[in-house]
C-alpha cells in the first residue's frame, strides 16, 4: 500500500487518483473475510441457549445438542462444575462428556486432559470417587492416533498415578501394562509403556519391582525400534533410584552398557546422558572400570557422529569431568581437558566471512550447531576450572576464557557472561587475570551480555577491587584505568538503546561503586550523568533508579563543598525547576534521602525545600507530597524539631483550607487522619522505637564521621606540606578491620551547644578519630550494600516513627528564622555547612502565588503560606 500523503503534498493528477484507488480496493478486500465471517440468523438461532437453564442443564444440553465449540466450552467448564456441585455434574454431566469423547476433535479432547488434571489438582472429589469416574476415560484415550492428545492424555495419568494407591494401580495400570508392552502393540503403545513403568518405579517396593516391573523393562530395553529402546533407557535412571544400589549394578548398569553401544544414535545418546545423571550411585570401581572407558570411546567417536551428539556432550561435560575426578590419570586428565579446548573453538576454524544467503542450508545448521557446543562450553567453564585447579587458570585455560569473551556469536558471549562471577569467586586472588576480559564484557556491541554481566557486577566488582582476599592493602582496581570508561560507556550504549529495564538495572548496580572506586573520581565521572538522566530520561523506573544511586553517591562523598553543591542541585534544578516532572522526582529523591540518611541530615537540608511544595501550582505535585508526608513527619524529634513540626501542620491546614482539587483534598484528608495517629519520636530513645533508633544514631555517626575524616584529611596535608592521593588514603583507611560496631558509644546522636562543633586539638583525641574515620570508610559500605538494604528492610517492616497528632501541638507565632533552619542543638556538626545552602536560608516572605504565573512552575517557589478558601 502507498503511504498516506500530507495535506501540503496531496496531488490530485490522474496516476495519484488511480494509487489511492488501488489502496481503497485492497481495503475492500482485506474487509471481505470480515463480512463473511458474520452469522446468519439460522446460525444464531441454533447457538442460543435458554437462559433459564441452571448450569447442569445447560451443560448436558449443550453436551447433547450443541456444536462442537459448545461442547468443548462445557468441558473447559468441568472444573468450575465440580466445585458448585459435584454430585449432579458425575451423575448427569459426565457421561454425557464420555459420549462427546468418542467422537470429538483434538481441541476438545486436549481440553478434556486438562480439565480432568485440573480436578484432581483442585481434590474437588475423593481419590476413590476420582478413580471410579474419570480414570477410564484418561486410559482409553492414551492410544489415541494423534500423538499431541495421547502425550496431554499421559501427562494426565502420570500425575494421577501419584496419588493412587497401590491396589489400584496394581489392578487398574500394572497388569494392564503386561500386555501392552508387548512386541504385537503399536509403537505408540509401547512408547506410552516405558514412561509408564519409569513412573510407576517408585510406588512399589523392591520386591515387587524386581519380580513384575523389571522384566518389562528388560523387554522393552531390548525392543526392536529405536525409539523404544532411546525411550526405555531415559526411563532407566527413574527406575535406579526406586530399586536402590544393588539392584542397578546388577540390572541397570549391564542394560546401559548394552545400549551405549545401540546401532542407533539417539539410543547411544540416551544411554551417555543416563549414565552422567546416575554417576552418583555407582562407586569407584564401576566408575575406573566400566563407565570410564564407556565415555572415553563415546568421546573419541563424537566428531565422526552427528552434531546433536557433540551437544549433549558438551553440556554434560562438566558434571562427567566432576563426577570421574580423581579417577583420571594424568593422560587421561590431559586428554579430557584438550577435547574440552576443541569444543570451545569448535566451527570457528570454519569462518570465512560469506553471506549468509551464499551458505547452504546444510552448512548453516551446522554452524547453528557449533554455536550450542561452545555455549554449553560456556555454561560449564566454573566446573573446568575445579577440573584444573584455580591455580593452573592461567596456564590451561585463560586462553579458552579469551576466546569465549571473544567468541563471534552473541549466545556465546551471553552465557560466558553469566558464568563471569562463579570464575571470579573460584580464582579468588587470581582474579585480576580476567580484569580484561571484564573491561571487554562491559563494552560488548550486544545489551544481552551487558545484562548478563550487571546481574552480579557489585559482587565481580568486589573482588576485582580486593584482589579476592579478606583482608587488602589497597584497592586492585586502581590499576585497571579502562574501568571506569567501560562503565560509562556500557551506561550510554543502555540509554540510547529501547531496552530500559537493561539500563535501570544498570543504574541500580551502579550503588556500588562508593566501594570500589574513589569519591572524586564518582563525582566528576558518574554524579553529574546521574542529574542528567533524572532531567532528561523519559523513563520513570530509570530516574528513579537514577535518584537511588545519586543520593548513595552523595550519602558515601567524602568532601563536604562536594556534598554541598549537590544537595543545592537537587534543591535548586529539581525542587524548584521550573518543569513539574522534575518537582515530582525531587519527592522522589526527598523519600530515598529519608531512606537512606539520618533524620537530621534530611530536617536540615531537604525539609523546607519538601514542604513548600504544598503550594505548588500543579495538582500531581501536591498529591505526590501528601503521601510523602507521613514519612517527612517521622524525621522529626521533640523537642529538637518542634519548630518544624508546627510548620508542617501550619502546611497541611493551608492544604486543608485552599485546596480546590478535589482528588488532592481528598488524599489531604487521609493523609491528616494518619499524621494524626503518628506517634511523636523524642531526642531520648524510646523503648518502642528502639531499634529504628539505634539505626538512625548508626547513620548519623556514619556521617559524623565522614566530616571527621575530611578534617583530618585536610589537617594530614597542611602537616605533611602535599597533598594525601585518593590511592594512599584508600591504603590507610583498610589498614584495620575494626567494625563499624566497635566505635565508641559516646560519640553524641545530636551534639548540643557550639563548644561541640569545634574540634579537640588534643593528638591523642585525634588520633583516635583517625582510626574511627579508617574503620568507618572501611566497614560502612559493603560491595552488597547490606547497610542501605537494612535500612530499607527496617523501614518497610516496622514502618516510620510514629508522631503525635496535629491537632495536639498548638501552634505558635514562627519569625522568619524559624523557617530557615532547625534548632542549633539538634544540628549536628558533620552537617554544618561552611556557606549556607540557598534551600535552608530562603525567606518566607515575598509571598507569589504561582498559579497567577501563566505556567507550569516559572518561579522558584518560596515557603509561603497562601490564604485559600475551603471546607476543610
Amino acid at each position: 500500500m502507498h503511504p498516506p500523503p500530507s495535506a501540503a503534498a496531496m496531488d490530485f493528477s490522474q496516476n495519484s487518483l488511480f494509487g489511492y484507488m488501488e489502496d481503497l480496493q485492497e481495503l475492500t478486500i482485506i474487509e471481505r473475510p470480515v463480512r463473511r465471517s458474520l452469522k446468519t440468523p439460522e446460525e444464531i438461532e441454533r447457538l442460543t441457549v435458554d437462559e433459564d437453564l441452571s448450569d447442569i442443564e445447560r451443560a448436558v444440553y449443550l453436551l447433547s445438542a450443541g456444536q462442537d465449540v459448545q461442547g468443548t466450552s462445557v468441558i473447559a467448564n468441568l472444573p468450575f462444575l465440580m466445585r458448585q456441585n459435584p454430585t449432579e455434574t458425575l451423575r448427569r454431566v459426565l457421561p454425557k462428556v464420555r459420549e462427546a469423547l468418542h467422537v470429538a476433535g483434538v481441541e476438545m479432547q486436549l481440553t478434556a486432559a486438562v480439565s480432568f488434571l485440573t480436578i484432581l489438582q483442585d481434590e474437588s472429589v475423593s481419590i476413590h470417587s476420582y478413580t471410579h469416574s474419570f480414570l477410564q476415560v484418561i486410559l482409553l484415550h492414551l492410544e489415541h492416533r494423534d500423538t499431541g492428545v495421547s502425550n496431554a492424555w499421559l501427562e494426565t495419568l502420570l500425575s494421577v498415578i501419584e496419588v493412587l494407591p497401590k491396589e489400584t494401580l496394581r489392578h487398574e495400570i500394572l497388569n494392564p501394562l503386561v500386555s501392552k508392552a508387548q512386541l504385537s502393540q503399536t509403537v505408540q503403545s509401547r512408547l506410552v509403556s516405558c514412561k509408564i513403568l519409569g513412573k510407576l518405579t517408585n510406588k512399589f517396593d523392591a520386591h515387587t519391582i524386581k519380580r513384575e516391573i523389571l522384566p518389562l523393562v528388560k523387554s522393552l530395553c531390548q525392543d526392536v525400534e529405536y525409539e523404544v529402546r532411546s525411550c526405555m533407557c531415559r526411563q532407566l535412571e527413574n527406575i535406579a533410584q526406586g530399586i536402590g544400589t544393588e539392584l542397578t549394578k546388577s540390572v541397570v548398569l549391564p542394560e546401559l552398557i548394552e545400549l551405549s553401544r545401540d546401532e542407533g544414535s539417539s539410543v547411544r545418546l540416551a544411554a551417555f546422558e543416563t549414565l552422567v545423571n546416575l554417576l552418583d550411585i555407582f562407586d569407584t570401581d564401576d566408575r575406573s572400570q566400566t563407565i570410564l572407558p564407556l565415555v572415553k570411546s563415546f568421546c573419541e567417536k563424537s566428531f565422526k557422529a552427528d552434531e546433536s551428539i557433540l551437544i549433549s556432550l558438551s553440556f554434560h561435560l562438566g558434571k562427567l569431568c566432576h563426577g570421574l575426578y580423581g579417577i583420571f590419570t594424568p593422560d587421561q586428565h590431559l586428554r579430557f581437558l584438550e577435547f574440552y579446548k576443541k569444543l570451545c573453538t569448535l566451527g570457528l576454524q570454519q569462518e570465512n566471512g560469506h553471506n549468509e544467503n551464499q551458505i547452504p542450508p546444510q552448512i548453516l545448521e551446522q554452524e547453528k550447531k557449533y554455536i550450542s557446543v561452545r555455549k554449553n562450553c560456556a555454561y560449564n567453564f566454573p566446573a573446568m576450572i575445579v577440573f584444573v585447579d584455580p591455580k593452573n587458570f592461567h596456564m590451561e585455560l585463560y586462553s579458552t576464557f579469551f576466546c569465549l569473551c571473544h567468541d563471534p556469536e552473541v549466545p556465546v558471549r551471553y552465557t560466558i557472561a553469566i558464568c563471569f562471577y562463579e570464575v571470579s569467586k573460584l580464582l579468588n586472588s587470581g582474579v585480576y587475570l580476567i580484569q580484561k576480559e571484564l573491561i571487554t564484557l562491559l563494552q560488548d556491541e550486544s545489551l544481552e551480555v551487558l545484562d548478563a554481566l550487571i546481574d552480579h557486577l557489585p559482587e565481580i566488582l568486589e573482588l576485582m577491587s580486593t584482589g579476592g582476599e579478606t583482608s587488602v592493602q589497597e584497592n586492585k582496581l586502581s590499576s585497571l584505568p579502562d574501568l571506569i570508561p567501560a562503565l560509562t560507556a556500557a551506561e550510554q550504549r543502555a540509554a540510547a538503546s529501547l531496552k530500559w529495564r537493561t539500563h535501570e538495572k544498570l543504574l541500580q548496580k551502579y550503588a556500588c561503586l562508593p566501594h570500589v572506586i574513589s569519591s572524586d573520581q564518582i563525582y566528576y565521572r558518574f554524579l553529574q550523568r546521574m542529574f542528567t538522566i533524572m532531567m532528561t530520561n523519559n523513563v520513570l523506573p530509570v530516574q528513579k533508579a537514577a535518584s537511588r544511586t545519586l543520593c548513595i553517591f552523595l550519602r558515601y562523598n567524602r568532601k563536604q563543598e562536594q556534598r554541598h553543591e549537590v544537595i543545592q542541585k537537587l534543591i535548586e534544578q529539581l525542587g524548584q525547576g521550573k518543569s513539574y516532572w522534575n518537582r515530582l522526582r525531587f519527592l522522589d529523591t526527598c523519600e530515598f534521602i529519608i531512606e537512606i540518611f539520618s533524620k537530621s541530615f534530611f530536617c536540615k537540608y531537604f525539609f523546607l525545600p519538601a514542604i513548600e511544595l504544598t503550594h505548588d501550582p500543579v495538582a500531581n505535585v501536591r498529591m505526590k507530597l501528601c503521601y510523602l508526608l507521613p514519612k517527612v513527619k517521622s524525621t522529626l524529634k521533640i523537642p529538637a524539631d518542634k519548630h518544624l513540626l508546627q510548620q508542617l501542620e501550619m502546611c497541611v491546614r493551608k492544604l486543608l483550607c485552599q485546596e480546590k482539587d478535589k482528588d488532592v483534598l481528598a488524599i489531604v484528608k487521609r493523609t491528616v487522619l494518619e499524621l494524626d495517629r503518628m506517634e511523636m519520636s523524642m531526642d531520648a530513645f524510646q523503648k518502642k522505637f528502639y531499634e529504628k533508633d539505634l539505626l538512625d544514631q548508626e547513620k548519623e555517626r556514619e556521617e559524623l564521621l565522614l566530616l571527621e575524616m575530611e578534617q583530618l584529611e585536610k589537617e594530614k596535608q597542611q602537616n605533611d606540606g602535599r597533598p594525601m592521593s585518593d590511592k594512599m588514603f584508600e591504603k590507610k583507611r583498610r589498614d584495620t578491620k575494626t567494625p563499624t560496631q566497635s566505635l565508641p558509644k559516646n560519640i553524641p546522636i545530636s551534639v548540643p551547644g557550639p563548644s561541640s562543633v569545634t574540634p579537640s586539638t588534643s593528638k591523642e583525641i585525634k588520633k583516635s578519630k583517625l582510626i574511627r574515620s579508617q574503620s568507618f570508610n572501611n566497614q560502612a559500605f559493603h560491595a552488597k550494600y547490606g547497610n542501605l538494604e537494612k535500612c530499607a528492610s527496617k523501614s518497610s517492616t516496622t514502618g516510620y516513627t510514629p508522631v503525635s497528632g496535629l491537632g495536639k501541638t498548638s501552634v505558635l507565632s514562627l519569625t522568619d528564622d524559624s523557617f530557615r533552619t532547625r534548632n542549633a542543638s539538634s544540628v549536628p556538626p558533620s552537617f554544618s555547612p561552611n556557606t549556607p545552602l540557598p534551600s535552608t536560608s530562603r525567606g518566607t516572605g515575598n509571598s507569589v502565588d504561582p498559579k497567577s504565573s501563566g505556567s507550569k512552575d516559572t518561579q522558584p517557589r518560596k515557603a509561603t503560606l497562601k490564604s485559600r478558601k475551603s471546607n476543610p
